[in-house]
Formats: C-alpha cells, structure tokens, sequence
C-alpha cells in the first residue's frame, strides 16, 4: 500500500517533466524554423505583398504614386500585346514540354538496355543540364545565325537550302518562337530523361517477366506496364516543366529579346519590358499578379490529379 502511495505521488513530476521537455523541443524547433522563416518573408512574402501593392497604383516619370484601383489589371486585359505574350507562352509551353515529355521517355526506354558505350551516351545526353540556361541561348544563337551559323552551313552543303540567308532562324517571325523551342528541348529534354529514367527503374522486374511469359510486345510493354506505373512521376515532372517553361526568361532574352515584333515574346518578356523599358511599375505588377496566379491554378490543378 505504501509503494503504491509512492508511486501515485511520482506521477505529477513525471507528466511535468514530459511537458517541459515537449516545450523545450518546440522551441527548439521553433528556432531552427526561424532562419526559413525570415528568409520567406525577405525574399517571398515581402515582395509579393510589394508586387500586389504595386499593381493598384500608377507611378509618373517623377516617382509619386496615384491610387488606380484595378485600371491596371483592366488594361492588361484589354491589351493586344499582353494577349499576344499570353498566346505564345501557351504556345511555347505545349511544343517544349511535349516535345521535351515524347523526346525523354524514349530516351529513358533506349537507356534501360545496358550495352556497349550506353553509359558514355547517357553522360553525354545528360551534359546540356550542366548548362546555364543564359549559355545555351548564346549557343544556339551563335548556330542559327544566317551569317556565320552551322546549322546553316550545314542544310547549304546537303543542298536543301540555297544560300545561308535561305532560313532566318531568328529574324523571321514565323519561326523565330521554334527556334527558341528547339533550343529549350535542347536543354531540358535531359531532365525529363533522368525523371523517367528513375520512375523506370523503380517498376518491379517480376512485371516484365510476366509480360514476357504472356507473350507481350516491346511496345505492349511500354504502354501497358512502363508508362502506367511512371504516372506519379510523369505528372510531377509535367507539373515541374509547365511552369518552368511558362517563366523562360534567359534563353528567349538572348536569342530573340522577344523579337521580331514580338513574335517570340513571352509573358515573362513582356512584364520585363514593361518595367525595365518603359518604366510601368503599375501595369507590369499587374501582369506579374494574373501571371502568378496563373501558374497557382495550375500547380493546384495538377496536384489534385496526382493526388500529392
């Protein structure tokens, strides 16, 4: 009875010692979360509360700010140039990333088959993603010039075109978004190989065994065991590209600056332009406002169907 008694009586120090040490790793980590925490509120929170702001005021040449309520975003609307930036960033998104989505799930097929020098040709598909993205628009730049270019060079000693200036890869307006989609599928096809090429290698061996046992085809295989069980890794990288692709910014700025007249314009060049240039602090935060909310909606949209 009188151990019992003992025992009855330890049990408050011990619950005030587990809450005491519950508070003390709460505030430790509360404490290791704080660094995060200011730098979200420095460089995500702040200026995006600072863009929001922005976008309902007009700022004159001397710098004094004019309330303007949502003129802004009605004028973004009602512009032809921002309807023209939004039309080739859709279109951009579609080429790249389905080009990019058909292009590495090949590749990641072909480099599941181990064989002779497979490794030294996945290194070197896989070296474009050591590339800025800033490099790899002056690359193709340099390759596609109708001066000096090769690829030019090369089309003019097969004969398929006449002269160098046969193709303006750049200075003509109804290729110049190509161009700058073949230099992004140059660029990011390797990613899209490394994500497939992982969710490849993670589908159970005794699902191929069964299928060769039933007689399936290479094909059969891909389409009815490979691509099913790399869904979840398909959407995410999908999710990934699309609103990467959307905000390109470094390879359309090198090889075209959105030109010739704004045919290869992108939303991110517009809004670039309209600050930068012309110094519409207003409008461009506007732009900047629907265009994240935007590619929210799609992230959102895209989460829901992975079910992440």
């Amino acid at each position: 009875m009188h151990m019992i008694t003992i025992t009855e009586a330890s049990l408050p120090k011990k619950k005030s010692q587990k809450r005491m040490s519950s508070t003390i790793d709460r505030k430790t980590l509360m404490l290791f979360f704080l660094p995060a925490a200011i730098f979200m509120f420095l460089f995500l929170l702040y200026p995006l509360f600072m863009l929001m702001f922005d976008s309902f005021f007009v700022t004159n040449d001397v710098g004094t700010r004019t309330f303007a309520g949502g003129d802004n975003y009605l004028r973004a609307v009602q512009s032809a140039s921002f309807w023209n930036s939004f039309k080739n960033t859709v279109i951009y998104v579609l080429l790249a990333v389905g080009f990019e989505t058909a292009l590495g799930l090949t590749l990641a097929v072909v480099f599941t088959h181990k064989y002779r020098g497979f490794r030294f040709l996945r290194t070197l598909i896989l070296s474009p993603l050591m590339i800025a993205p800033l490099v790899a628009g002056l690359i193709w730049k340099f390759m596609l010039s109708n001066q000096f270019g090769i690829i030019n060079t090369l089309l003019v000693k097969l004969g398929l075109i006449e002269s160098t200036s046969s193709i303006l890869w750049l200075a003509d307006p109804k290729i110049s978004l190509l161009s700058c989609i073949i230099a992004d599928v140059w660029l990011t096809t390797p990613f899209m190989m490394l994500m497939f090429l992982a969710g490849i290698q993670g589908v159970p061996d005794s699902l191929y065994e069964a299928a060769e046992i039933e007689g399936a085809s290479r094909s059969q295989m891909i389409f009815k065991i490979i691509i099913p069980n790399i869904i979840p890794i398909l959407m995410s990288a999908l999710v990934v590209r699309i609103i990467d692709a959307a905000r390109s910014f470094d390879i359309i700025w090198v090889m075209t600056q959105g030109g010739p007249v704004n045919s290869s314009e992108l939303l991110s060049v517009h809004i670039y332009k309209m600050l930068q240039r012309y110094g519409d602090v207003g409008y461009a935060s506007a732009m900047a406002v629907i265009f994240i909310v935007l590619l929210v909606g799609i992230t959102l949209l895209s989460m829901r169907k992975v079910k992440v």
